[in-house]
């Protein structure tokens, strides 16, 4: 180690320290200072670890947390990043804080930004790359799916020997031949007999091969399924790892068979099981046995941000992070199957990690809630505005809706709603906010992790 990595990771590790025990954070500042003593000090952080990557548009965050519990059935020590803090200095942070077992490889897994895996690919060689799914999202960041896609590949392409663990109901991740090896993960549930087509202004459903309209044998949400071209061929890969079944679902839960076995997850979503099959995937890819996957599933660990449910005063309060389209609409299918009444709150911002232009929210659902039983909407964030206007559009009664620009007002009111039951979707700083102010007041422990 030089000495300028040296005295990088001590500046990084003392910050850390510092921010952690007085400021109650430190997730990604130290990275930066790290980073900006010794730019390539990743190579010199994760040389000694085993590392999987995960990365996509929707479901990072979960799909690590479950990858985790998964594999701490078999291994000792899990590295991790559970905040989502997963561009470059949150990276360097989660190396920094790490606490390894001497003479043993430690495990890293790691959610990465899909800009972000090349500037680890650069110093490091992962042993896996999960793919959850590539939607649109944050255009001001990414451009199209293709584009976003490009910046994965480019990352997976400095590592030819990690094997990819993909989701092979979406087209997009069997468009690019690459050398690595590969597992897919998809469902299948049905008989492949149906031949349909993809809603309308769907993103990914021209085949990579001829540019035909992709058909299907069935859909399980927006652009992913048991694909295939009628025209020249190009179809789903072979899963290694399928779902059989799907059981009994709740906003709060879902029940679902893969390879046989019989899975139950704390949350609810059909998203939300591709996740799991995805942390089951690796699971298997590392030698975890099946019993012990279902095992650490029902663990019920709370996912930082991500239907993380809270007491508030009483009032049972699920916190959502939405930030595009695809995302957004499968939590509205989520919410829809809450037979109890229910209070929704929903806080719009518009920074740089959540994505500036705000004109997705137009492509959501949300004319779906006028149907729902809902008692009391509240539409808030420095965007207030723009979400107001979609919830007033969608034909949201105005008497039961109230708009509240002020979060830590939004924190206030929530324990005098008429309902025991909350809901908040809020975007990614609007909910980095919210957990600040939850915290204040005692109802989550205080942190970002």
């Amino acid at each position: 180690m030089s000495l300028k990595s040296e005295f990088a990771t001590f500046a990084g590790k003392s910050s850390y320290w510092f921010l952690h025990t007085f400021m109650n954070g430190g997730s990604s500042l130290p990275g930066k200072i790290t980073t900006a003593i010794d730019p390539a000090i990743l190579k010199h952080l994760g040389k000694n670890y085993d590392i999987v990557v995960v990365t996509g548009t929707n479901g990072k965050t979960l799909t690590t947390a479950l990858t985790v519990q998964v594999l701490k059935q078999k291994y000792e020590n899990v590295v991790t990043n559970p905040s989502g803090s997963n561009m470059e200095q949150g990276l360097v942070t989660t190396f920094l804080k790490a606490k390894n077992p001497k003479n043993k490889r430690p495990l890293a897994v790691l959610e990465v930004d899909e800009a972000n895996v090349i500037k680890l690919t650069k110093y490091v060689q992962p042993i896996a790359f999960v793919f959850t799914n590539i939607f649109r999202d944050q255009m001001d960041r990414y451009g199209e799916i293709y584009t976003t896609y490009k910046k994965i590949i480019d990352g997976v392409k400095l590592a030819p020997k990690a094997t990819i663990i993909a989701n092979g109901d979406a087209p997009i991740f069997n468009s690019v031949d690459l050398p690595n090896p590969k597992i897919y993960y998809g469902f299948k549930n049905h008989a492949d007999e149906d031949d349909m087509k993809a809603e309308p202004n769907t993103d990914g459903v021209l085949c990579p091969v001829c540019q035909n309209i992709l058909h299907y044998h069935y859909i399980s949400y927006a652009n992913l399924g048991s694909y295939f071209c009628p025209k020249c061929g190009f179809t789903r890969p072979a899963l290694t790892h399928s779902l059989n079944k799907l059981g009994a679902l709740t906003p709060n839960s879902s029940d679902f068979t893969v390879d046989g076995q019989d899975l139950s997850i704390g949350i609810g979503g059909v998203y939300n099981i591709y996740n799991a099959l995805a942390a089951y995937s690796v699971g298997r890819f590392l030698g975890v046995d099946k019993e012990d996957i279902a095992k650490a599933f029902t663990a019920n660990e709370r996912v930082f941000g991500r239907q993380e449910l809270i007491d508030i005063d009483g009032k049972e309060t699920t916190l959502v992070l939405v930030k595009n389209p695809v995302g957004l609409n499968q939590v509205i299918d989520t919410i829809s199957k809450e037979k109890d009444d229910f209070s929704l709150i929903c806080l719009l911002n518009a920074n740089y990690a959540d994505g500036i232009d705000t004109s997705w929210i137009w492509d959501g659902e949300f004319e779906r809630f006028t149907n729902m039983p809902i008692k009391k909407f509240i539409t808030g964030g420095e965007r207030y505005k723009d979400i107001t206007f979609r919830f007033k559009v969608a034909g949201v009664d105005e008497n039961i809706h109230e708009v509240q620009p002020n979060l830590e007002k939004v924190v206030e009111e929530i324990p005098t709603l008429p309902t025991n039951k909350v809901y908040i979707l809020a975007t990614y700083t609007a909910m980095l906010q919210l957990r600040k102010d939850f915290a204040e007041k005692g109802y989550i422990k205080g942190g970002m992790e």
